[in-house]
């Protein structure tokens, strides 16, 4: 092996055990750090701390959780309506029902969402908020493949209600 060479390997090693020392070094120092901002022990005779109920509220919801969040997010409309759909698939229809409903305030004119809407409404049983998402969907995409079956499936419900009033 040339001396050239040798070199530049023992070199590189020298570099490589140095890293090693400074990530090393910067763990342990973190490790103390964390240890120092942990709370005191307490005693063993003391009361142990009152559990904390989970919060009931559901944090899905982007715009509602977030208030740095903006309104018009066109790709979060697609990541909530590609959750949702997951959601549904699941059988979470409350949770599918607010990403649906958080895609349509993140893009407002787009007509998917509010037909996924309309598909969790009616399955949950709200049929009113369901006819209002079908027709939405209608509304902004007049001359969809699917538009004959949305109207059929908003005079079904329209039907059904009817026949709840009587």
């Amino acid at each position: 092996m040339r001396v050239g060479h040798r070199m530049r390997r023992e070199g590189l090693l020298v570099w490589i055990l140095a890293a090693g020392v400074t990530v090393a070094g910067a763990a342990a120092t973190g490790r103390a750090q964390d240890a120092s901002q942990q709370e005191p022990q307490k005693p063993a005779d003391a009361a142990p701390a009152p559990k904390k109920e989970p919060a009931k509220t559901n944090k899905d919801n982007a715009t509602q959780s977030a208030a740095d969040q903006p309104t018009w997010d066109p790709l979060r409309a697609e990541k909530d309506l590609e959750v949702g759909q997951y959601y549904m698939r699941k059988g979470d229809v409350d949770a599918a029902i607010d990403r649906f409903q958080d895609a349509t305030t993140a893009k407002p004119g787009y007509a998917v969402p509010f037909r996924y809407l309309g598909e969790a409404q009616e399955k949950k049983g709200l049929k009113k908020q369901a006819i209002k998402s079908y027709q939405r969907y209608l509304d902004l995409y007049p001359h969809a493949d699917d538009g004959d079956k949305i109207k059929k499936k908003i005079e079904k419900l329209y039907k059904e209600i009817e026949k709840e009033k009587k």
